[in-house]
């Protein structure tokens, strides 16, 4: 087996080691607004739900070369933004808004989404998306080391639930209707596939 000390690596190597380990890993398809009104959308696959009471989630959203991405700079300075679960049925139109653009243009517009009111906060979501929900910033935590700040953790925290009807069933999400999909390694994404189940011990 062999063994490695992540500080002899690149940012690359460690880049590729985690993402290639850790996976499946949910995306998420951030909405937020710019400072000029720019309506701004960008997936995330470092993401996974922090609490359930209070309902929370967590985005890790990686800064290039020490600035904040628009996502990060416009939740620290709006406070708020929208969630939203990529499945089978959106997902490429998802991957075309991975492209980087200039601040004051749309990845909505480029990739024909569809933007829908929301309810409890300012910020609109997509459409297409069978599950959004919207959020409050509850706390953002810079991280890095040696004094470099590279990466923007945000902590969000669900104000309002959006679920297509046909994925509802008595108060839970149906897998096979959902059809989310997953990130793996460089262009890869991964259907839900075979599901198993195991008895928790008492």
């Amino acid at each position: 087996m062999l063994s490695l000390n992540p500080k002899n690596n690149s940012e690359r190597e460690n880049y590729k080691l985690l993402i290639g380990s850790i996976v499946p890993r949910p995306i998420a398809f951030v909405t937020s607004v710019g400072e000029d009104g720019t309506i701004n959308g960008a997936p995330f696959s470092y993401f996974n739900i922090v609490s359930s009471n209070p309902p929370m989630i967590s985005i890790a959203i990686q800064r290039k070369n020490g600035e904040r991405k628009d996502t990060a700079r416009n939740v620290s300075e709006k406070h708020e933004f929208v969630v939203h679960i990529v499945d089978e049925d959106n997902v490429e139109k998802i991957n075309i808004t991975a492209a980087s653009l200039p601040t004051n243009e749309s990845e909505i517009d480029k990739a024909d989404l569809t933007l829908i009111s929301s309810e409890s906060i300012s910020t609109p979501g997509i459409k297409e998306a069978k599950v959004r929900f919207e959020c409050i910033l509850e706390q953002i935590v810079e991280l890095g080391e040696e004094g470099a700040i590279t990466t923007d953790l945000l902590i969000g925290k669900i104000v309002h639930y959006h679920i297509d009807e046909s994925i509802y069933e008595r108060g839970r999400i149906n897998n096979d209707s959902l059809k989310a999909v997953s990130r793996l390694a460089g262009s890869n994404y991964a259907k839900i596939g075979e599901v198993f189940s195991i008895e928790r011990p008492d």
